[in-house]
């Protein structure tokens, strides 16, 4: 099951005791809500006389005491015990106050409240005289078609700021953040000072974004003020990304915003989800353990193995990931490395300890050592061997092999371990001299490398310890 992805923010205390529904069963499906567009139409002319009524500049304040008072008179409920803190004003969870059992459905928005994309569609469309149309087609024609659920979201909530004081979500869009570490939010500078996998999923971040901004033009009804401003136009694409429930398959056949259940923030260990009911569209939040009061409400954004993904898409560094992907980005993609263990949430290094998962080992040895040896009588079977041994479950065969080339199974990994705290040593120098007024992402980019090079250290040492010398690769 693909974890839920929603992003925290708003405000809320307790809004009243209400009958708790019946707890829902694990969430498989995404929303098939309709969307408040009846209720929350928007006008696409924008205030122009004095200030927006939004400011998103990135400095400015996130005005969230109104939002609890619209959101319940809208119809969202809540269980008493629920509270919202924050430590700096910027960013907000949800505690308990006091201590709920699992199961209990702790939040419920109705679907009137939330944005379904599918419904959204629907409604940008009847607004739209062709434009919006136009703009989904080079969408799609310029590699954008996994991202057309997420584009008619950003349409909406640019729509919801152009509309300024006339928009039913004004209390909701005055809540939302305005500063973001993200890949979007980052300088091409800052970019550069990313190791090669963080990068990657940067690039394919902003590469998003300037799609969406390549094909606004042809968007009709909102204004030329909104398009072209790009402060706004990060600030919507934002709030998007970082907050809107996916369903379980990641592909956006429909993505849904949940004002006020997207205020919980990510962590490894998790205590809710989401989930919205069929046909209905209404979204629960429900605990999925026994809570003690005290404790922080805490849903998953992705893969806790995954950080750089967290990182380039939530622009934060999960410290408590037990793991990270060992960064091993030379190996193809094929059904056979496939079916050996390659993947982002199997190939791990382990933080705490340097441990290194069988998938690393596996992978290594069929893909680099056996697919390596130079051709012989002798080394001519392992390689084969091995794949069958392993999709067939022969784990004597498997632990055999390993043994005979577990020297060269190590050198090759520890190559990759030396060579990539070299490149982490060169990206840290390249961030000297740089001025953080400029560059405001920079600290944290050194915080998540730095936490990065702690992981590979401590592989490192366990290889040296297991035998493999500095140089003995070479």
């Amino acid at each position: 099951m693909r974890p839920s992805v929603i992003r925290l923010l708003l405000s809320a205390s307790s809004a009243g005791a209400f009958v708790p529904l019946p707890p829902p069963p694990p969430p498989r499906t995404s929303s098939t809500s309709t969307s408040a567009s009846a209720a929350a139409s928007s006008s696409s002319t924008s205030l122009r006389a004095g200030r927006p009524a939004v400011d998103v500049s990135e400095f400015s304040p996130r005005n969230v005491s109104p939002l609890e008072s619209w959101a319940t008179s809208n119809g969202v409920q809540m269980i008493d015990g629920l509270q919202l803190y924050s430590e700096d004003g910027l960013d907000y969870q949800y505690v308990t106050t006091s201590d709920i059992p699992a199961g209990t459905t702790i939040m419920y928005v109705p679907s009137q409240m939330c944005l379904s994309s599918t419904a959204v569609a629907s409604e940008l469309g009847a607004m739209s005289s062709g434009g919006l149309a136009a703009a989904v087609d080079q969408l799609t024609r310029i590699g954008g078609q996994n991202s057309i659920a997420d584009f008619h979201l950003f349409l909406k909530l640019l729509a919801e700021y152009d509309a300024g004081e006339n928009s039913p979500y004004l209390p909701w869009l005055d809540s939302l953040p305005r500063l973001y570490f993200n890949a979007v939010s980052m300088t091409d500078f800052c970019l550069e000072c990313l190791p090669p996998l963080v990068f990657s999923l940067s690039r394919l971040e902003r590469v998003k974004f300037d799609n969406f901004r390549q094909v606004l033009g042809k968007v009709d009804f909102l204004s030329d003020y909104v398009k072209g401003d790009e402060a706004v136009l990060s600030w919507a694409f934002n709030a998007v990304y970082t907050r809107a429930y996916a369903d379980k398959d990641g592909q956006g056949t429909d993505v849904t915003l949940t004002p006020l259940a997207d205020m919980f923030n990510h962590g490894t260990q998790t205590e809710v989800e989401v989930y919205f009911d069929a046909p209905g569209g209404n979204a629960m939040v429900y605990t999925t353990a026994d809570v003690a009061a005290n404790t922080p409400l805490r849903i998953s954004y992705g893969c806790p193995t995954n950080p750089s993904f967290l990182f380039a898409r939530y622009g934060f560094l999960d410290e408590t990931s037990p793991a990270t992907f060992c960064k091993i980005m030379d190996i193809p993609k094929t059904p056979e490395n496939i079916a050996m263990g390659m993947d982002f949430s199997r190939m791990l290094f382990y933080h705490d300890t340097g441990d290194i998962s069988q998938e690393v080992l596996d992978v290594v040895l069929y893909a680099k050592v056996l697919a390596n040896l130079k051709s012989s009588p002798e080394t001519d079977g392992y390689k084969q061997a091995f794949y069958e041994a392993h999709v067939g479950g022969d784990e004597a065969t498997k632990a055999g092999i390993h043994e005979q080339f577990r020297y060269e199974t190590l050198s090759a990994i520890k190559k990759h371990v030396d060579t990539f705290l070299e490149a982490l040593d060169t990206l840290e120098r390249k961030s000297y001299g740089r001025s953080v007024e400029e560059h405001p992402r920079l600290p944290l980019i050194l915080r998540h490398n730095e936490f990065v090079k702690q992981t590979f250290l401590k592989v490192q040492s366990n290889l040296e310890a297991a035998g493999v010398g500095v140089m003995e690769y070479a």
